[in-house]
């Protein structure tokens, strides 16, 4: 058994906060950090799609002996589809996510995770603790999603934990015994947030021109949509004329073989850490989240990220920093100035595959999930998504993306959920309704959402698709944009009674003269004199992001950001004089290059 080693889990006599993070095996569950800034905290996920998954397990150290109180943080994440005025066939019924609690050895005899579908404190009644060293196990019953975020062990009759923003926080701080200021993760030159295409060639390339560099990742691995959590493969090209050496950074990245999604292997999220670890004036800083930054007279000081595994907080301080979140996070955490499509915007996807077992495999029928037994959708009755074929190769595509209309930050996590409702009732229906695939089973679908567009930071020129079209020049043109002006939007010929909830899209595809050379000047934000970007939040319209946001195109912002970061220490300056006084210096780097 493990022995435990979370002493911070004990600060009262008469509490036991556990986070469901902070377990020590967590078997089959996944950390699912994505929501923590909306919902409080990371949380367990069991992702088994339809298969229970493996028992997560922890050890905890209780001061006494006795009878406590139990409340474990959770929902019934499709119960948001349970309202009387849900239609049909978006209605849920039943509940996909139910877990149990065994302490010591002992089953609760409550079911968790079917009681409400906000975020909240469960009551699990009372048990009995006759050990000091109390073994917790979260067992997982339906394989669909079920989420524990924390439990509460307290012999406080009355207590009543806070639920949300601050109060929650200190409260959970204090119980876990964690320290009120962060400990100090180093003074760099330069601090990088966001471990994507993006994010990686920004510290690369800083790196390699003599800065001191802070990477900070949320997730376990490099990559972000081209990792193997969520397998998108990389769009756009590099190495174009006149500066052929930039993307060099970009092709040290990529991987060796191209699956949309493929297979986990094919994303080499090995290399890209090997990558990062090999240049000695980078410090990786995996399983991390900023959630504060601090910011006098519109220059950022430090950022605050918060460890999504142990809860605790470090404070990364920098002469400069780059948002390469994708969600703009840092820029509006600092008061960036910024823009967001509350509606109309594109969504966001949640790939996932099948593939033929050999064996009758049999899925569960899924009456909580999306309700398409009388529904065309790609991969049912020949109809296809764009570019694919009928069939298996209809199922699970880039094109399966919902959340066109929802707010692509606070409903985050409900987006995701309606991506899974459409897998799961497809495949629902495909196998028990149609009959077809008695052999297929659902081999991965990703819970880590592929996110499109959310926040666009603004620099001192926002990129316009009419800047694309018209060809216009640009006397600091950095970086090469080589995609179509690909902007999503709801598929008509499946959202018949989906309208404002549709969950297949189509491409449009505008054409512009390519390559075309985008302005420096949309790489660093307009009001905070020292925070540069790179990446899908970038200051471009909501049309022109659809040829920037594509990855390789990602990748040779974060190399022109690294350049431009050397030149502000070269010059101690700001990423705006670089424009006005240091563009010649800046050119020379791009013809160099900074490639291996």
């Amino acid at each position: 058994m493990v022995t435990v080693f979370m002493i911070f889990n004990l600060a009262r006599a008469d509490s036991v906060l556990v986070e469901g993070e902070s377990f020590q095996e967590l078997g089959g569950w996944g950390v699912d950090q994505q929501f923590m800034d909306i919902m409080g905290s990371p949380f367990l996920i069991a992702h088994g799609l339809g298969n229970p998954v493996k028992d997560a397990i922890t050890t905890v150290a209780f001061p006494e002996t006795g009878e406590y109180r139990i409340l474990v943080r959770t929902r019934d994440w499709v119960g948001t589809w349970k309202t009387p005025e849900t239609p049909d066939n978006f209605k849920a019924v039943g509940t996909p996510g139910e877990f149990e609690l065994i302490i010591n050895g002992k089953k609760l005899p409550l079911k968790f995770g079917g009681e409400s579908a906000e975020w909240h404190w469960q009551d699990g009644g009372k048990v009995f603790v006759d050990s000091k060293q109390v073994v917790i196990v979260l067992h997982d019953l339906k394989g669909f999603d079920g989420r524990c975020d924390a439990i509460l062990f307290t012999t406080d009759e009355k207590m009543l934990p806070p639920n949300k923003g601050g109060e929650m926080a200190e409260f959970r701080r204090r119980l876990l015994g964690q320290a009120e200021q962060a400990e100090e993760a180093g003074d760099f030159d330069l601090v990088v947030t966001g471990g994507g295409i993006a994010g990686i060639c920004t510290a690369l390339s800083a790196a390699r021109l003599g800065l001191t560099v802070a990477l900070i990742q949320d997730r376990p691995v490099l990559g972000g949509n081209n990792s193997s959590e969520i397998r998108v493969w990389l769009g756009g090209e590099v190495n174009k004329s006149p500066y052929p050496r930039v993307g060099d950074v970009v092709r040290e990245l990529e991987p060796r073989q191209r699956g949309n999604p493929g297979t986990a292997e094919i994303y080499e999220d090995e290399k890209r850490i090997s990558l990062v670890e090999a240049e000695s004036n980078i410090k990786l800083f995996l399983n991390r989240r900023v959630n504060e930054v601090q910011v006098e007279s519109g220059h950022i000081r430090a950022l605050m990220a918060r460890n999504t595994r142990t809860g605790d907080r470090m404070r990364f301080s920098g002469k400069w920093f780059a948002d390469c979140t994708g969600d703009g996070t840092i820029g509006f955490l600092a008061g960036a100035d910024h823009e967001i499509s509350s509606k109309g915007h594109m969504g966001s996807s949640n790939l996932w595959s099948v593939r033929d077992a050999g064996v009758p495999s049999p899925f569960p029928s899924c009456p909580w999930a999306l309700n398409l037994k009388g529904k065309d959708f790609p991969g049912r009755n020949q109809s296809v998504g764009q570019w694919s074929k009928p069939g298996l190769d209809s199922l699970g595509r880039w094109f399966w993306e919902s959340g066109f209309n929802w707010d692509p930050i606070a409903d985050g996590e409900k987006i995701r959920d309606w991506n899974l409702r459409a897998m799961f009732g497809a495949w629902d229906t495909l196998k028990n309704t149609d009959s077809l695939y008695p052999n297929h089973k659902l081999e991965w679908a990703s819970f880590i959402s592929g996110s499109r567009e959310s926040r666009r930071l603004l620099g001192d020129v926002v990129l316009s698709k009419e800047d694309l079209v018209g060809a216009r020049q640009w006397n600091d043109a950095c970086f090469p944009c080589t995609w179509s002006i690909d902007v999503h939007t709801p598929n008509p010929l499946f959202g018949k009674g989906f309208d404002g909830n549709e969950f297949i899209s189509t491409a449009n595809m505008g054409e512009y003269p390519r390559p075309y050379w985008a302005p420096y000047r949309c790489l660093y934000s307009r009001n905070i004199e020292n925070l540069f970007m790179a990446g899908r939040d970038i200051s471009v319209t909501h049309e022109a992001l659809g040829t920037v946001r594509v990855m390789r195109t990602c990748g040779a912002m974060g190399e022109i950001v690294g350049m431009a970061a050397s030149l502000c220490k070269k010059h101690n300056t700001v990423p705006r004089a670089i424009y006005h006084k240091h563009l010649e210096e800046l050119k020379q780097l791009m013809k160099s290059g900074i490639g291996r």
